[in-house]
């Protein structure tokens, strides 16, 4: 009886005669605080959410955007060619200015093939060279079926699938076919000789290529 006295509401009379203020019922103080944490979309069911279910009032992280970063796309083929990016300009088509990078190719070749000497194992160095770059080299068309590229001789400038662009001593851009053509190549004595139409590769995939040992191979 003395508690429910103590918990009892203050009539409105006496609250302004005394100066104070009645706490609120706790229903009353509930349902607003309720109403003022939940998202707008809940409001309308908090009577549902407080008879039917417990409520976990927490703090809910926003979620991460999954959207995949877009990363810049290089050219296409289509613009490549349009842009002229693997084109030489005639000023730069002289062989002096290609004799540093043959240097550079020589020097390379010589670490990959751990230091060519007499007595280096020909079919391991036959196996260095099937997965070099031959940015370059200087290499000799020996045999095709077309005799007009028979005795080219040049550095190779760029390396295609399919083709050899070679720059001469005479100063000559040649564009080889590598279907159908030998080529050699000559570095500190050591000759290998190169067939065409088993290294139509780019150099990025020729490196990864197995090559199959084959007893003969013709043009």
């Amino acid at each position: 009886m003395e508690e429910a006295l103590v918990r009892a509401t203050i009539p409105q009379d006496l609250e302004k005669l005394l100066g104070v203020e009645s706490r609120p019922h706790p229903k009353a103080f509930t349902d607003a605080f309720l109403k003022n944490s939940l998202p707008q979309t809940t409001r309308c069911n908090v009577n549902n959410l407080l008879t039917h279910k417990a409520l976990i009032l927490g703090y809910s992280r926003p979620k991460k955007d999954k959207r995949k970063s877009k990363k810049p796309k290089g050219l296409n083929a289509r613009q490549k060619r349009a842009m002229k990016v693997f084109q030489l300009k005639p000023e730069h088509q002289r062989y002096e200015l290609f004799l540093p990078l043959h240097d550079l190719w020589r020097q390379y070749v010589m670490d990959l093939c751990s230091g060519l000497k007499p007595t280096s194992n020909p079919q391991f160095v036959q196996q260095k060279l099937l997965k070099a770059d031959f940015h370059g080299a200087i290499v000799t068309v020996v045999r095709s079926k077309c005799p007009s590229y028979v005795g080219t001789t040049g550095i190779i400038v760029q390396e295609f699938k399919h083709v050899f662009k070679i720059i001469t001593k005479e100063d000559k851009l040649k564009v080889i076919p590598k279907r159908n053509s030998v080529f050699s190549v000559e570095i500190n004595g050591f000759v290998s000789h190169i067939y065409g139409s088993k290294f139509e590769q780019r150099a990025s995939e020729r490196s990864a290529k197995k090559f199959k040992v084959r007893g003969t191979i013709d043009l």
